[in-house]
């Protein structure tokens, strides 16, 4: 039986174990498994490999996305330019291949609501998510500025910086952070949402819940709204096509 499973920290809640499991169901794959790796430090990455040593490949989420690169024998190109994993494949002499899926499953999903207005976005957070977001923006022809809570080169706005004058400036906005993530669903990134108007897509990587406050407040205004949903399961299969092929 091959194993493979999600890397990542308190991930009980987790999309990826459900989904894979309903889909080995539903395609009768029978040789295959998947659980959830839920490391306290990343440092424990090498003992669970060698404790597993029918493991195929792991997903990785929250906060190990980029911390897990040094455990890595190599990376593939799309990985290395975004600086972030997500997809390890574990070849049969051992080597830990890291791949970025996210980028994939963001672009499917993101490009059917955009229309010709839409140029510039804010990508609202810092994290290893962000760094897929911010390549499929870039290779959809799209500028970006990072808004964060603290202030730093890679960053354009703080949250205090943010103005109507620039929520109308960009018509696409990411959020990228928890905030808003079940159990604490009334929570949002601190924008000026009456800024929002019906040309904006507001895309929000959480799942749960399907409609988040930050989505909630958009589609009062009258934007577009996507939750992550449609990305988790575009980058899930991506994943496997990654782990499944020879």
């Amino acid at each position: 039986m091959h194993k493979l499973g999600l890397l990542g920290k308190n991930i009980s809640y987790s999309f990826s174990r459900a989904y894979f499991k309903s889909k080995f169901e539903r395609e009768g794959i029978s040789d295959y498994s998947y659980e959830n790796f839920d490391l306290e430090h990343i440092d424990l990455l090498p003992s669970t490999i060698k404790a597993n040593p029918n493991l195929k490949g792991l997903n990785v989420t929250i906060p190990y996305k980029q911390e897990v690169i040094p455990f890595l024998d190599k990376l593939d190109k799309k990985a290395e330019e975004i600086g972030a994993v997500n997809t390890i494949k574990i070849t049969n002499d051992g080597k830990l291949i890291g791949h970025n899926t996210d980028c994939y499953g963001f672009e499917k999903s993101l490009s059917p609501l955009l229309n010709p207005k839409h140029k510039s976005a804010l990508i609202l957070g810092t994290g290893g998510a962000s760094k897929a977001i911010a390549y499929s923006l870039k290779k959809l022809g799209i500028s970006y500025k990072y808004v964060s809570r603290k202030a730093s080169e890679h960053v354009s706005f703080t949250y205090t910086d943010l103005t109507e004058t620039i929520i109308k400036q960009h018509l696409i906005i990411i959020n990228c952070t928890p905030l808003g993530t079940f159990p604490n669903i009334e929570d949002c990134p601190s924008i000026p949402y009456h800024a929002i108007t019906k040309d904006h897509v507001l895309y929000d990587l959480i799942y749960n819940p399907e409609e988040t406050t930050f989505l909630k407040r958009g589609k009062a205004n009258g934007a577009t709204i996507c939750n992550g949903q449609k990305m988790l399961e575009l980058q899930a299969e991506k994943s496997w096509s990654i782990w499944s092929s020879p």
